[in-house]
């Protein structure tokens, strides 16, 4: 099974910078989708964003425009990167390995998640 680690959280002050990486480790052969989902306190865990193996990206609606996701295919690693935080992207931000069936997306594996804290 692919193991996903995340590195990049910690303590940011507002109006600072995010890169976050994800690296998957124990491919099965093939190149996966990969993203980003998020849960702030009291919240339900949302979509951040997902990028195909060919580079094609979904951003969720609350979060367009604010990230980008992008990936290295031959480090198998996905990264997000976030300019101008805000308290509002205070939250565990989990990465994910998965497949898109149509508009769904399977997800296979998930990152144990990485603490973001906006704060001055």
């Amino acid at each position: 099974q692919v193991q996903l680690v995340e590195s990049g959280g910690g303590l940011v002050q507002p109006g600072g910078s995010l890169r976050l990486s994800c690296a998957a480790s124990g491919s099965d052969g093939s190149i996966h989708a990969m993203g980003w989902d998020r849960q702030a306190p009291g919240r339900q865990r949302e979509l951040v964003a997902h990028i195909t193996n060919a580079g094609n990206t979904k951003y969720g609606d609350s979060v367009k425009g604010r990230f980008t996701i992008s990936r290295d295919n031959a480090k198998n690693t996905v990264y997000l990167q976030r300019n101008n935080l805000n308290s509002e992207d205070t939250a565990v931000y989990f990465c994910n390995l998965g497949d898109y069936a149509g508009a769904y997306y399977f997800v296979r594996s998930w990152g144990q998640g990485t603490q973001v804290t906006v704060s001055s």
